[in-house]
């Protein structure tokens, strides 16, 4: 992401280690999802040029463990999944599938002792994305189960990245060299990225971040604001209102989107950008907006309190109700 001097000008987030020694960090536990998110997190490490590490979460998951990604979507197969035999087997047959399907690509392994949650804590701290896999809509299990994954959303000092598991076997056949998902992501959908925005408090890593992951898709961006009319107005937060500059409806007090957006524009030229002001409930308009989409990118507030796995009722809603990689971006 280009740096900006001029103090007026968006500045990248600040990273507690030099670039040349960060990585992007996939938990992995054997389950369909946890493979979902290692193949998906591949595909990034080949965007951004960086190493890929496995890192091994808890028990490996036997096929019967593992439940259906979606209502009405058909079961991962055993190919999917692998099996309890033989300890730390998990990580070190996911990292060679991964060298098998993109020659020259960095993997690493690592067994996450103690704790998942804190394990997977430490993994982060030198990592420019940690990404982990859910079995999503809704769903409670896999590296999504609130005990192990909203600690870590609520408390990583990166990014971290949520993918959701699909229905086909894993590692599906692909051109000798390609990362599965490669062409857009582990879960079907190589769209726009949308991004989830507040204009009363924008923050310049969650629109970096944004505008970042779609230049390196070759993707558009769709920048959301939702607001609830009954915040300011009395009304009942429908999601229709009166339309104000910009082709949307406009919260009082808050920053134009096209102008808070001008200065991205002007740095990533190539990136095509699609404003969409709504009111009403921004988790429902973002899990609307991202069908197809890519990557739906959000932020959370970084808090300082040491217990707690708070991450925002938006991040929250998009995590439980979205089919796309949900991006969670820690900002001021």
């Amino acid at each position: 992401m280009p740096s900006p001097s001029s103090p007026s000008s968006p500045s990248s987030p600040s990273s507690p280690s030099s670039p040349s020694s960060r990585s992007v960090v996939a938990g992995v536990d054997g389950s369909a999802e946890s493979l979902a998110a290692a193949e998906w997190a591949a595909a990034e490490a080949r965007r951004r040029a960086l190493p890929l590490r496995i890192v091994h979460i808890g028990q490996d998951r036997a096929p019967s463990l593992v439940r259906p990604p979606m209502t009405g979507a058909a079961p991962a197969s055993a190919g999917a999944v692998l099996t309890r035999r033989r300890p730390g087997r998990v990580p070190r047959e996911v990292a060679e599938r991964l060298r098998r399907a993109a020659p020259g690509l960095d993997v690493a392994v690592e067994q996450g002792p103690g704790r998942p949650a804190r394990a997977l804590l430490r993994s982060a701290r030198d990592a420019e994305v940690l990404v982990l896999g859910s079995r999503g809509l809704g769903a409670v299990g896999g590296l999504l189960a609130g005990s192990v994954s909203l600690p870590v959303i609520a408390h990583a000092p990166c990014p971290v990245v949520v993918v959701r598991a699909r229905a086909a076997a894993w590692p599906p056949p692909g051109p000798a060299g390609d990362v599965p998902g490669a062409a857009g992501g582990a879960v079907p959908g190589g769209g726009e990225v949308v991004l989830g925005l507040d204009l009363a408090r924008p923050s310049d890593a969650l629109v970096g971040y944004a505008f970042d992951a779609a230049a390196s898709r070759g993707a558009a961006l769709r920048v959301v604001h939702g607001w609830s009319a009954g915040a300011g107005h009395g009304g009942s937060g429908s999601a229709s209102a009166a339309p104000g500059p910009g082709g949307g409806p406009s919260r009082p007090g808050t920053p134009p989107l096209t102008g808070v957006l001008r200065p991205w524009r002007d740095m990533y030229a190539e990136v095509p950008v699609a404003e969409q002001c709504v009111v009403g409930s921004p988790g429902e308009h973002l899990a609307e907006a991202a069908r197809g989409a890519s990557l739906l990118v959000v932020g959370r507030r970084v808090r300082h309190a040491a217990l707690g796995a708070h991450i925002g009722p938006v991040a929250h809603a998009v995590l439980r109700h979205c089919a796309a990689p949900v991006a969670v971006v820690p900002h001021a």
